[in-house]
């Protein structure tokens, strides 16, 4: 049983990438299944797809790499809310990372978005991750 399936998600991506690999395998929720969306309309992964399992549904992670190098497109990914501490922003308070370069995800009462968005909707909420 995973106490923190966020967390466990950015880490089972965190280190595919830097093994190399192609993809990785993360079990699926619905929160989980949302921060892939906004990784992927972000650019920082190629795809995502959600494979169905009798026990427990699997979304297999395209990562996604830059020339023959195989140069990651995530450097930097961090959870920010723990169980622990709960970091919440107001909308406000919500600031750009990196100067636009990279993204938060918030989990909002009108659900999950990037840090763009909660400002565009003035809405605040839980930040999840950072990441660039």
């Amino acid at each position: 049983m995973n106490t923190d399936p966020v967390a466990d998600m950015l880490t089972r991506i965190r280190n595919s990438v830097r093994a190399k690999q192609t993809k990785c395998v993360i079990p699926a929720s619905r929160l989980i299944e949302d921060m892939l969306k906004i990784l992927k309309e972000a650019g920082y992964i190629k795809s995502y797809v959600r494979e169905e399992d009798k026990v427990q549904d699997q979304l297999v992670v395209v990562n996604k790499y830059l020339g023959k190098n195989l140069e990651p497109v995530l450097h930097y990914l961090k959870k920010i809310s723990k169980p622990g501490r709960r970091i919440y922003r107001r909308y406000r308070d919500v600031k750009p990372l990196l100067n636009g370069i990279g993204i938060s995800i918030l989990s909002t009462p009108k659900g999950v978005m990037t840090d763009a968005d909660a400002r565009k909707n003035h809405v605040g909420g839980e930040v999840l991750c950072e990441v660039w």
